[in-house]
């Protein structure tokens, strides 16, 4: 699999931050050096999730479709502020 738009979008978000830790699969892109050496430059730690474990994430992604369709797509937000501000609520 191609590594450049995962190393773009990478180089793109330390830009803007630098966390402590990234997760990743284990997806080629993710383990190659082009993309481990600009973490490891950072002082970004790495964190890998186990081969089979497409469920970790599964209570994240059930929440956010939650949101989106029992509260977002039914509503039409004036602004992102408006929207923000109706979530949290």
């Amino acid at each position: 699999m191609a590594v450049g738009l995962v190393v773009a979008a990478l180089e793109r978000a330390l830009a803007g931050a630098t966390p402590a830790i990234c997760n990743n699969d284990q997806g080629s892109q993710f383990t190659s050096v082009a993309y481990t050496v600009p973490l490891e430059a950072a002082g970004v730690a790495t964190s890998t999730d186990g081969r089979g474990r497409a469920l970790d994430n599964v209570f994240t992604e059930r929440l956010w479709q939650t949101i989106k369709y029992e509260e977002v797509s039914l509503h039409e937000y004036r602004s992102p502020r408006t929207a923000r501000e109706q979530l949290t609520a």
